[in-house]
């Protein structure tokens, strides 16, 4: 687990955004579970920010889910700064004729290149899984180190059309917890959802890790669940979770969330050994 670091130094103007092109693929509505859930149990965070500046960081080929995230976030407060960032630097060119007011585009990577600010959240989807597990820790502290105290990164994961994610919630002192985000109907058990872990996570789901002890007890629960399942899919993820619950797994939120087929678990829960 990153450890807590000192704020980083100003980056030297001129220097080399950190991180890789990545392949950049997206759909519109792909990261609509995520936002949701930062505009939900997370909402107080943008509506309290003294500069409630949101980076989406590695937005890819399309600005779609910058463009989007904009919309969802204005609601919640409106003069909300969106800044969709890109280490590519045709993907930002492409990007600038949908720059409004509170949305613009600019090259950069996990440096954040927001001289003399520090942002509110930052988000970064799809990104972090076309890294090597080595280099995941180095670039959660990177963005540790600049965000607003009380600040929140989320790094996550999710299939091509949004039906299936996931996501860490890291702050300035670490990360806090995990959430999965299913479309009923879209998965038979909980663990279909393990091919989307983020990188902290996915290579450490086998025997006597914690997140598949995790991912185990989620489908022990869904079968168990499975007399309500005439009542459909939403009832018996409701069970399932207060069965979670009730298991003593420090399951976050409640019903409100959970029937939106959404589980957030504390990080000690599934932390890597």
């Amino acid at each position: 687990m990153p450890s807590s670091r000192p704020a980083a130094a100003v980056r030297p103007k001129n220097a080399k955004p950190i991180g890789a092109v990545t392949r950049g693929t997206t759909n519109p509505n792909r990261l609509r579970r995520m936002d949701r859930w930062l505009c939900g149990p997370r909402g107080a965070l943008l509506r309290t920010a003294a500069d409630p500046l949101v980076i989406d960081l590695g937005y890819g080929a399309s600005p779609t889910t910058a463009v989007e995230l904009h919309h969802r976030v204005s609601r919640l407060r409106p003069d909300v700064e969106v800044i969709g960032v890109e280490i590519e630097p045709d993907r930002v060119l492409r990007a600038k004729p949908l720059e409004r007011p509170g949305l613009s585009f600019r090259q950069g990577g996990f440096e954040i290149p927001v001289p003399g600010r520090r942002p509110a959240v930052v988000r970064a989807f799809n990104v972090l899984r076309q890294y090597a597990e080595s280099e995941y820790g180095a670039h959660w502290d990177t963005v540790r180190e600049r965000l607003a105290p009380g600040g929140l990164f989320i790094d996550g994961t999710c299939d091509e059309i949004g039906r299936r994610a996931t996501w860490v919630a890291v702050e300035p002192g670490g990360p806090v917890s995990l959430s999965i985000s299913l479309r009923f109907g879209a998965f038979e058990r909980p663990s279909d959802v393990a091919e989307r872990l983020p990188k902290a996570l996915i290579h450490h789901n086998v025997s006597g890790e914690r997140v598949h002890t995790y991912l185990q007890a989620l489908d022990r629960c869904w079968a168990e669940s499975a007399a309500v399942a005439p009542f459909g899919n939403r009832q018996r993820w409701l069970s399932m979770c207060r069965m979670m619950r009730k298991a003593g797994w420090p399951v976050q939120d409640g019903p409100a969330r959970w029937r939106l087929g959404e589980i957030t678990v504390g990080w000690a829960a599934v932390r890597p050994d």
